[in-house]
């Protein structure tokens, strides 16, 4: 009998994938570059301490482990995910170099004062409604002269008008279209989702807000065909943690003969390409004042 698990470790292990092993392979891939970035830009050094707040499963506070940091502090929401951390450290003899605390990004108070040397995130500020906080956070828990290294997606730049999904075009299905974006905007408000309400201008004046100086951040922006997909893994892949994939909203708000005009119109496009990506990646790095200027 399998474990349930909260969404945050099931999405991360299976949800985000649709049981495409070929697009598990392309996203891990993709994630151990970024995790290079995020850790060249952070500068760990031998012996600090380490934050890792989001930890997931792992990848940025492992990473941070193997260039030589003396202590990682792993943070999630997830229970599960810190218990699945928790396993991988004992599985590799670094437990003795990591601590476990189940907190949320913009309330670390299990953590103290001036007691870390850098903060990480990957993909976590998008899920907390409370961003400068969580930059005060940051901020609060570094020591002088620490440093954060955030990598965050900008979703607002994926967003599209109402004639297409995914980047594909749904323009002859204009009312199938608005009862699948009804599903998905009922549980992420496109005005006031944190996912969507911020760029990176906003990263940067909130990291400057919560003092931080200097304050460097690169945009990588990225618009090209869509890869060739498996119409079956597109279908049970779900964006995010808190939605449902397509199919289940597909289920959910679209008749039989609906969801076959929307798959007879649809799964070409997916499985030749035919769509447009769109992404803008944002890493910013930033270090904490050393006295009040």
């Amino acid at each position: 009998m399998s474990v349930a698990r909260d969404r945050w470790a099931e999405w991360l292990a299976v949800r985000r994938f649709g049981g495409d092993a070929e697009a598990r392979e392309s996203v891990l891939s993709d994630l151990s570059g970024i995790r290079d970035v995020l850790l060249d830009r952070a500068e760990v050094r031998r012996g600090e301490t380490l934050l890792d707040v989001g930890c997931g499963e792992g990848l940025i506070a492992f990473g941070a482990l193997e260039r030589g940091a003396g202590q990682v502090v792993f943070s999630d929401v997830s229970t599960d995910l810190l218990d699945v951390c928790a396993g991988a450290a004992r599985d590799l003899g670094v437990l003795d170099r990591c601590r476990f605390v189940q907190a949320a990004a913009d309330d670390l108070h299990a953590i103290a004062d001036a007691s870390v040397d850098v903060v990480t995130t990957r993909s976590v500020l998008i899920y907390v409604p409370r961003k400068r906080e969580a930059l005060g956070e940051f901020a609060r828990v570094l020591r002088p002269l620490g440093r954060i290294s955030l990598f965050e997606p900008i979703n607002r730049f994926a967003s599209r008008d109402g004639n297409t999904w995914m980047g594909y075009d749904l323009s002859p299905l204009d009312d199938i279209a608005a009862k699948l974006r009804a599903v998905y905007d009922a549980l992420q408000p496109p005005n006031t989702d944190p996912m969507v309400d911020f760029d990176e201008r906003d990263l940067i004046r909130l990291a400057h807000e919560a003092g931080f100086f200097p304050i460097q951040l690169r945009l990588d922006v990225d618009i090209k065909p869509t890869e060739p997909r498996s119409w079956d893994a597109f279908l049970n892949t779900a964006g995010n943690p808190n939605i449902p994939t397509l199919a289940e909203a597909m289920q959910r708000s679209l008749t039989t003969s609906e969801r076959q005009r929307l798959s007879t119109h649809l799964r070409p496009q997916v499985e030749h390409g035919l769509g447009e990506w769109r992404m803008a990646l944002a890493y910013l790095v930033a270090t904490k004042r050393d006295r009040e200027e």
